[in-house]
Order: C-alpha cells, then sequence, then structure tokens
C-alpha cells in the first residue's frame, strides 16, 4: 500500500479479492433446521461481480467457509476462483497472484475481520466495509460508506472499472 491517494492506488488494480462473511453477505448467518448456514447476499454485488468477470478482471472468493451454496452462488457469476474452507487465506491470495501472474500491488482485498488481516497488509488496495472490526480499519485505504452484504463489493468494484473507463459500456446493460 502505498501513501498516495487511494484513487491512485486503484489505477493498478487488476484484480479483485473478497471475503464472504461480513463482506458479500451481511455479517449474521441463518440456520436451518438440518444445521446450513444461511445467509443473504446483495443482488448489485452480484451484478457488479459478474460485470468485471465479463470485462476480463480476475476475482477470487476467499472465505472460511463450507458451503456448497456459497460456491454455487459465485459460480453461476462466472468466478472461477473460489477458495472455500480458507484456513490460511494468504496462501490462498498467493495461489491467485501465480495463477494470474499478478503482483500483489495489482489485487485488491476486501476484508471485515481478522482471518484477512494478513491478506490485507499485502494487497495492493486494501478495503473494507463500514462496518468491520477496528484491526481492519486500521490497514484498509479505502472503507466504504456501506456495510457488508449492503452494496460495499458494488461500491469498490464501480470505482476501479470507471477509473479504468470501463462502466457503462455495451455489455453493462446484460447479466
Amino acid at each position: 500500500m502505498s501513501k498516495t491517494n487511494y484513487k491512485e492506488d486503484l489505477e493498478r488494480i487488476r484484480a479483485f479479492a473478497f471475503d464472504v462473511d461480513g463482506v458479500l453477505s451481511d455479517p449474521r448467518v441463518f440456520l436451518s433446521v438440518e444445521g446450513d448456514l444461511l445467509r443473504t447476499m446483495n443482488t448489485k454485488d452480484g451484478y457488479a461481480l459478474q460485470y468485471a468477470v465479463k470485462r476480463g478482471y480476475p476475482i477470487a472468493i476467499i472465505t472460511g467457509g463450507r458451503t456448497e451454496s456459497v460456491g454455487l452462488r459465485f459460480s453461476n457469476l462466472g468466478i472461477a476462483d473460489i477458495y472455500l474452507g480458507a484456513s490460511d487465506k494468504l496462501k490462498d491470495f498467493y495461489d491467485f497472484c501465480r495463477k494470474y501472474n499478478l503482483e500483489q500491488d495489482q489485487v485488491l482485498y476486501m476484508g471485515d475481520d481478522l482471518p484477512d488481516y494478513e491478506v490485507m497488509r499485502k494487497a495492493g488496495v486494501a478495503c473494507c466495509p463500514a462496518d468491520a472490526v477496528e484491526e481492519i480499519k486500521s490497514v484498509s485505504v479505502y472503507i466504504s460508506h456501506l456495510k457488508g452484504g449492503e452494496g460495499c463489493v458494488r461500491d469498490i468494484i464501480e470505482q476501479v472499472l470507471r477509473l479504468h473507463g470501463r462502466w457503462m459500456d455495451g455489455e453493462a446493460f446484460t447479466w
């Protein structure tokens, strides 16, 4: 992370990585009768994710969660790199960077809690939702005005694509 304005840092972003619980979903988790964890997710985040994939940005989902429905949700949005049950998020982050021949400073990471801390210290741009824990806010160069599960992912993806001149083109109007 540099000491520049975060918008300058966004210029070099070529890929995104996101945590799930507390970032792409509301931090609350509901339990089904069968014991499954149920999450709510924002459709605007989903739109932005699939649009970024269509525009050629690699995206990684790196989560400690293991729920099959989470993997299915992001796979259906065109995301190929889904790390479920990530006990060492930094290892998965490095794997993602190697796979796409990315420098760490070309990857934006958004997390909200302590398991995201080490990755956020290595990523080019560390971001978090408005309701992230203080330790995560302290290493973030951008704190969204939106909470986890309420569009914070759309917020940052849209900023990057607008800055790169890749927002609102012909592909923006279809799923």
